[in-house]
């Protein structure tokens, strides 16, 4: 935990922007502060875990500041938004992300929660692996931080690691990192060979591959079904999300990904 001396050293706070439902982050010095959770205890010592088995591509947690916000080392670079998804289009990027995928799977297969671990759940992995490992549970480019001059890619916003597994994981990550869009301005012609290169890299075998097909459309409806629920009760910052059209988004996605189940399948398993 950064003591009061170090934290004195480092007063001037910089908003940090961009994400759509952590508000009052800020970066001070080489850490940055977040808000707190009943699950921060239980994400800090996930992430504690990765970095004690030598994962490097996460966060380190460095405790709790005086104002009552967590602290982490900030990671350098900038996320891939949609003005960097072209990060992303080479082949070779995007095998990358598979396998820093399964590296972080990997890295928190022996990982034991704390007993009184909380986790903040916003919807339920529904396969029979359920609860295999600590899933990330918000794999996408948008949390995702490359640093050009380092070369290092690194796996941002934990608030939502909790019991899952790695097929959900990756269904939701296939959707993001290929992505699996209906929208013109973003689908891609070579969705299903990205699919492929995707899976190869990541290591899927045969039986995997075949389970994940059905995920990539089951996962993309649960979005949607979410943003419905909570804006159906008022719940921010789900609300402004529904309003300002997400769901609709994450609802064509759905019915582009089911009208192609054949295609994944084909090309997950004929290549």
């Amino acid at each position: 935990m950064p003591d009061r001396e170090e934290a004195g050293r480092h007063t001037t706070e910089e908003l940090l922007t961009g994400g759509n439902a952590t508000a009052g982050v800020v970066r001070v010095g080489d850490t940055v502060r977040r808000p707190v959770g009943p699950w921060t205890p239980a994400v800090h010592a996930l992430l504690a875990h990765l970095h004690g088995v030598g994962f490097r591509a996460a966060p380190r947690p460095l405790g709790i500041d005086e104002q009552g916000r967590e602290v982490l080392d900030f990671v350098p670079g900038r996320a891939v938004d949609e003005s960097r998804y072209g990060l992303l289009d080479p082949v070779d990027r995007l095998a990358r992300v598979a396998r820093l995928i399964r590296e972080f799977h990997d890295a928190v297969a022996g990982f034991t929660p704390p007993p009184d671990a909380r986790w903040q759940v916003l919807m339920r992995d529904d396969t029979p692996e359920a609860g295999e490992i600590v899933a990330h549970h918000d794999l996408a480019p948008w949390n995702l931080v490359t640093d050009d001059a380092t070369d290092r890619w690194t796996l941002i916003d934990w608030d939502t690691a909790a019991p899952g597994s790695r097929l959900w994981d990756l269904a939701y990550a296939a959707h993001g990192f290929l992505p699996l869009a209906a929208d013109p301005a973003f689908r891609r012609t070579d969705a299903a060979e990205r699919l492929r290169a995707f899976a190869d890299a990541y290591g899927l075998d045969e039986d995997q591959r075949r389970r994940l097909v059905p995920l990539l459309s089951r996962r993309t409806r649960a979005m949607h079904d979410f943003l419905r629920e909570r804006a159906g009760r008022g719940v921010q910052p789900w609300t402004r999300l529904w309003q300002e059209g997400h769901g609709d988004t994450w609802r064509a996605n759905t019915e582009y990904i089911e009208e192609r189940e054949q295609l994944w399948l084909r090309a997950l398993l004929d290549g």
